[in-house]
């Protein structure tokens, strides 16, 4: 399944499409209350402002969301130009590594205590 719409950013690795509350797929932003989660959040909306968001569905769901890969109209991966900007991690068990080679050096040491390796 997929969807298309503009997108309504509620956090890093979180977005509104269509109405539907979509989790980004292999990836992990802080939340909004740690260090970093406004940054990750703002960069979020830099990317998503003005653009048509084509998201393709998993058939997962992560609490009361759908999960989803997340592309710009040019094909952009929404979550990994997130990662490439240092301010989100790859998922690890749910990416099964997909964007690890994207993390820039020592992202893990800033990140470390937040999003899920909290």
């Amino acid at each position: 399944m997929k969807l298309r719409g503009r997108a309504w950013v509620i956090d890093g690795d979180t977005i509104v499409v269509s109405k539907i509350k979509v989790r980004l797929a292999g990836i992990d932003a802080p939340e909004l209350d740690q260090p970093w989660g406004q940054k990750s959040k703002w960069a979020m909306v830099k990317l998503c402002k003005g653009n048509v968001i084509d998201v393709a569905l998993t058939g997962e769901t992560s609490y009361d969301r759908l999960v989803g890969t997340c592309y710009l109209s040019d094909g952009t991966d929404v979550g990994a130009e997130l990662i490439k900007q240092g301010l989100a991690l790859d998922g690890g068990h749910f990416s099964k590594g997909k964007y690890r080679h994207l993390e820039p050096d020592g992202i893990r040491r800033k990140l470390k205590y937040y999003g899920r390796w909290r």
